[in-house]
């Protein structure tokens, strides 16, 4: 993260906000979330400087770590942005990174951060109208699983660089070691047994999107990653594909894909007109940006990366004022 853009952020930020105060560095808590098992799922927690028991509710912003990160990982400018907003920032470990059957979009890994929700409304004011959902890769993945499998519990997602199917990511992957890792989470490679199928089927969020038809998510990933990066900007395509058919909005071509897929330069030689748009929140070039009722999909001029202040300007909008 760059000075430049930083102060960016903050600048954004500062343009949203009614306060006149600069933001505070961020500090976190440790706590351990009961499971139900008798275990416990260490997490972090961040509370607003204006935090006052009883003195209202608060937003809560779930921000999921990514694929080889447990809840020790920092989204320090996330956390700071969120703070300074004025909403509780939860990190839960939901069963830490992707190299256990556990992991990795399990359901063991689900309840966890269910659990985490829970414990976070039975502990602290928060808003029930304002739980929010956000993560980058690995995270990615699993907000979008998360979407797909409890849409009741999210107000709105934000999905960055995200994998949505793990079969098709095996095949990006076989000889490195996230392949290695996906098979000590699923049991196998694609294709080895009906099981180990399954496995991939069930830990991905393709396949279940639909369910989310209605909630707010948004879906951004960088034009060059999958090139100088290592998810492919097709998963993000997919999973906004699925959501469009479920909205009853128009998908991204397959002609589209294929054009801006093609290398870490590509660019549009048609763009619609809701591809050219400028947002402050982002500060890079949109190369693509389609919506379908709730559901947004971005491509940006970048690579593997999350944006917080882009994370935070979409989950702000809901629920709309």
């Amino acid at each position: 993260m760059t000075f430049r853009r930083t102060i960016l952020a903050f600048t954004f930020f500062l343009s949203l906000s009614c306060s006149s105060e600069a933001p505070q560095p961020s500090e976190f808590a440790e706590v351990s979330i009961p499971r139900p098992d008798g275990t416990s799922q260490p997490a972090f927690i961040i509370t607003p400087d204006d935090y006052r028991p009883g003195s209202g509710e608060y937003p809560l912003l779930v921000s999921l770590h990514s694929w080889s990160f447990g809840y020790e990982q920092r989204q320090e400018e996330l956390e700071h942005l969120a703070k300074w907003r004025g909403w509780i920032y939860l990190f839960p470990d939901f069963r830490g990174k992707n190299n256990r059957p556990e992991a990795c979009g399990s359901e063991l890994a689900r309840q966890d951060i269910l659990d985490a929700v829970e414990w976070a409304k039975q502990n602290y004011p928060v808003d029930a109208s304002r739980i929010y959902l956000t993560g980058s890769s690995g995270g990615g993945h699993m907000s979008l699983v998360m979407a797909a499998r409890h849409p009741e519990v999210w107000t709105a997602v934000s999905a960055w660089v995200p994998i949505t199917d793990l079969a098709a990511w095996h095949g990006t992957h076989a000889e490195t070691d996230y392949g290695a890792m996906l098979r000590q989470c699923t049991g196998g490679t694609p294709g080895s047994s009906p099981e180990v199928d399954a496995e991939y089927r069930d830990r991905s969020p393709l396949g279940f999107l639909s369910a989310a038809k209605g909630l707010p998510i948004d879906i951004a990933a960088g034009v060059r990653d999958g090139h100088e990066g290592s998810v492919p900007i097709r998963h993000s395509f997919l999973a906004f594909n699925e959501l469009a058919e479920a909205n009853g909005g128009e998908p991204v071509s397959e002609a589209e894909i294929v054009e801006i897929s093609a290398g870490p330069k590509a660019r549009l030689s048609n763009p619609r007109e809701g591809d050219q748009v400028e947002d402050e929140a982002f500060d890079r070039e949109i190369i693509l940006r389609h919506t379908a009722g709730p559901a947004r999909v971005t491509i940006f001029e970048g690579g593997h990366e999350g944006i917080a202040s882009a994370q935070i300007d979409w989950l702000r909008r809901f629920p709309a004022n």
